[in-house]
C-alpha cells in the first residue's frame, strides 16, 4: 500500500537574532516532519545552508501558502520566493 505524502509545511521566520548566519527575518522556510523536535517547543528548518537543523519554534510562524507559491518551494526553490499569499495557520 502507497503511503500519502504529508503535505508540505513552511514558516515565516519572526526572530533570527540568535541565528544570523542561518536564518533571515522575513524570509519563508521550509519545514520538515519531525515529531520528537515538536515535543522539545522546537522545528526542524531547511535553513540558508539548504541543510535542515532544529530551531525554537517562537523564532517563527507557521504559514499557509498559496497552491502556486507551494509548487514554487517545493520544485526545490529555497526561501527565496515572494511573500505574498501567505495565510497564518
Amino acid at each position: 500500500m502507497k503511503r500519502a505524502k504529508a503535505p508540505k509545511r513552511f514558516a515565516l521566520c519572526l526572530d533570527n537574532s540568535d541565528y544570523p548566519a542561518s536564518l533571515e527575518r522575513w524570509k519563508i522556510y521550509r519545514l520538515l516532519p519531525d515529531a520528537d523536535a515538536a515535543a522539545h517547543q522546537q522545528l526542524r528548518v531547511v535553513d540558508e545552508s539548504g541543510e535542515d537543523y532544529l530551531f525554537p519554534e517562537d523564532c517563527f510562524k507557521v504559514v499557509e501558502l498559496s497552491p502556486a507559491l507551494v509548487r514554487l518551494y517545493g520544485r526545490g526553490g529555497r526561501s527565496t520566493a515572494g511573500r505574498a499569499a501567505i495565510k497564518t495557520a
